[in-house]
């Protein structure tokens, strides 16, 4: 299942084609924001693993916040701090002394995910502390290569308790069994070409590397430039807003269901003025995955669009009725939920 590659290749290349990205965007602009990076290359999945690094980031740096001297398993202390994820995510501002190290790692997992995507999968996946199918099939959002065939091999797994090594296996062997249905090597590459010349003859000549030889390689030329702190691997997001696949009768009826207020609901009642600068990030990466199948333009228009009604019920019967029916929402009530909600709060 796993391609001989060159790692020092990959690692060269990636820096190369980092530093040619980085370069065009910073002589122009002094950061990169949240809108930025969610469209930061034409590669989806580059952006992608990007996103999912900076959660894992979060999620590591809350970490240290921890105290024996607060309650942070609180419902209010959790409720808060979404709210406070939720903040920081539209202010995101990264220089490039801190983006580059970012985007390097983005690039070289891309082109791992086709050439050893079994190993990709645990790195991405299965270092979560509480591993569980749901919080799996949670993560796939940040998964665009093959994403298909993960949700279907997450659909042979048992609900009870998930063996790591196993799930490895497992996989390996379902992805060997369908081998023609996945991404090629050649695809991934004739992306990144367009971007930066690679030639899939010399990436996939079989010449081992040590590993400290390849970090070397990756740290050439922006050693200086790395930021003081470390993403980690080995802990899955924890404020990400959870999947739910409870099943309703019609979306208009779902949409009607009470849903208890938390803390940060009742944060979030306030008047807002315009959805398009009160969407987060995270939300607006989950609205274009889950509702505009992946389509940033198509999302901008319809935000764009629900901006400029003058009422609620406008804005949710468009919503609903025209956008809903061509995406075929019938099974997207959660996050439609939470977008009406937001279109509620703008007509307050």
């Amino acid at each position: 299942m796993k391609d001989k590659y060159n790692q020092i290749r990959l690692a060269q290349y990636s820096q190369a084609l980092a530093q040619k990205l980085s370069q065009e965007h910073f002589s122009h602009h002094e950061t990169v924001t949240a809108p930025q990076l969610v469209s930061f290359t034409p590669i989806k999945q580059v952006n992608l693993y990007m996103i999912r690094e900076l959660l894992t980031l979060w999620n590591h740096e809350m970490a240290n916040l921890r105290s024996p001297y607060f309650d942070f398993e609180h419902p209010e202390v959790k409720d808060a701090l979404v709210q406070f994820m939720n903040v920081l995510s539209r202010k995101i501002s990264i220089k490039r002394a801190h983006f580059e190290p970012l985007l390097v790692k983005a690039i070289q997992d891309t082109l791992r995910a086709v050439l050893e995507p079994v190993a990709v999968f645990e790195e991405k996946f299965l270092r979560m502390d509480e591993l569980s199918v749901a919080k799996l099939q949670e993560t796939l959002k940040y998964q665009e290569i093959d994403k298909d065939l993960y949700r279907q091999f997450l659909e042979t797994l048992s609900p009870g308790n998930l063996d790591r090594t196993q799930i490895a296996s497992q996989l390996n062997r379902f992805l060997a069994e369908r081998e023609e249905q996945r991404m090629s090597v050649n695809e991934v590459v004739a992306r990144f070409n367009e971007l930066q010349p690679l030639q899939i003859e010399e990436l996939l000549t079989p010449i081992p590397a040590p590993a400290t030889t390849v970090a070397a390689a990756v740290s050439t030329n922006v050693a200086s430039a790395q930021p003081a702190f470390r993403p980690t691997l080995n802990a899955e997001p924890k404020l990400n807003e959870r999947f739910q696949s409870e099943q309703k009768p019609t979306l208009n009826d779902r949409l009607k269901q009470p849903i208890a207020a938390t803390l940060a609901d009742r944060q979030q009642d306030q008047k807002i003025g315009s959805l398009r600068e009160a969407i987060s990030i995270n939300q607006r990466f989950s609205f274009i995955n889950e509702l505009f199948d992946g389509d940033n333009m198509s999302y901008h228009a319809v935000i764009k669009q629900l901006d400029e009604y003058n009422n609620a019920e406008q804005a949710k019967q468009y919503l609903l009725k025209e956008v809903g029916s061509r995406y075929n929402w019938t099974r997207k009530e959660e996050h439609v939920q939470k977008l009406t909600r937001l279109i509620d709060r703008k007509f307050a």
